[in-house]
């Protein structure tokens, strides 16, 4: 989870200035035959390989591209062609320049290109990210759903609107059934919810629900961040966030002020399993409570 600190920090384009990316080793693991998760720093990378060609979910930082080609030769010595963004932040965009200008195609919800394409405000960081360069935008970019015919599967997008940020999207590959589920996800960890990029714990939630529905019990789901998991272990998720933002709505109701909500600590009983992340209880129930009262909150419902 160090890394995850590092990345939430260099979510932008100058994140090679502030992180030492020589010493990061990409890690590959195989979620079933042909589909594989590639570990480094920032996102998790989702890959489909076989005859007709590389197609790969998010992309890390720009430094690591030349570490991620490697790990990819290994899989398969055919070129990347489509690399599919999950949401705009720069720990999953960032390779994008470098790969589109090796010929890879990059595609992602209208709303990542809109976020890519101007400076935005990352609240939760007080930081400023700078628009991207015009060659890392997506060429590509789709508004509900779009899919993918690629190596013997159909792999499909779906967006799932105000979750973890306005433009996240959910990817399934029908046949080999795995769901790749970008930073809606993190199995090891309290959630972190962007609300300044559009995010929402109620969008969240049902972002989770539809996701668990998608799969069945032999699914292999790839998080943004931490090991790949099934479907129990998402549900699992799913119920403790349900079970935090139900204390927080909770006193709200009661007309607590959101110090009173804090130091009641709703998030006593998952602390253990979940607080040692990223995200610290504290800050989650504060993030949870301007998530509810914030007036854009009856905007980001599905």
């Amino acid at each position: 989870m160090k890394k995850l600190i590092a990345l939430l920090l260099c979510a932008g384009a100058p994140a090679a200035a502030q992180q030492d990316f020589s010493t990061v080793e990409i890690r590959t693991e195989q979620v079933v035959p042909g589909v594989h998760v590639l570990f480094g720093a920032g996102g998790n990378i989702g890959v489909s390989t076989g005859p007709d060609g590389t197609f790969i979910i998010d992309d890390q930082y720009a430094p690591l591209t030349p570490k991620i080609q490697a790990a990819l030769a290994t899989l398969s010595d055919t070129p990347v062609r489509f690399v599919l963004n999950t949401h705009w932040h720069g720990d999953h965009t960032g390779g994008n320049e470098n790969l589109g200008k090796a010929g890879a195609l990059i595609v992602a919800h209208d709303n990542v290109r809109v976020r890519m394409s101007s400076e935005q405000f990352i609240a939760s960081m007080q930081r400023k990210v700078p628009a991207s360069p015009a060659a890392a935008l997506p060429v590509v970019t789709f508004d509900s759903r779009t899919s993918f015919h690629i190596n013997g599967d159909t792999i499909r997008a779906v967006h799932v609107g105000h979750a973890h940020t306005d433009g996240d999207s959910l990817v399934q590959f029908t046949t080999a059934n795995v769901i790749h589920m970008g930073d809606t996800y993190f199995s090891a960890g309290y959630p972190y919810v962007d609300l300044s990029s559009g995010g929402s714990f109620d969008g969240l939630l049902v972002t989770l629900a539809r996701a668990i529905e998608m799969g069945d019990d032999a699914t292999r789901y790839i998080p943004g961040h931490g090991p790949v998991t099934g479907k129990a272990e998402l549900a699992a998720y799913r119920a403790m966030i349900a079970d935090i933002v139900g204390r927080v709505r909770a006193g709200i109701a009661a007309k607590q002020s959101v110090e009173q909500i804090v130091a009641a600590r709703p998030t006593a009983a998952h602390d253990a399993k979940w607080g040692s992340g990223f995200i610290k209880p504290d800050v989650l129930v504060r993030t949870i409570h301007t998530s509810l009262t914030s007036r854009a909150a009856a905007a980001h419902k599905h």
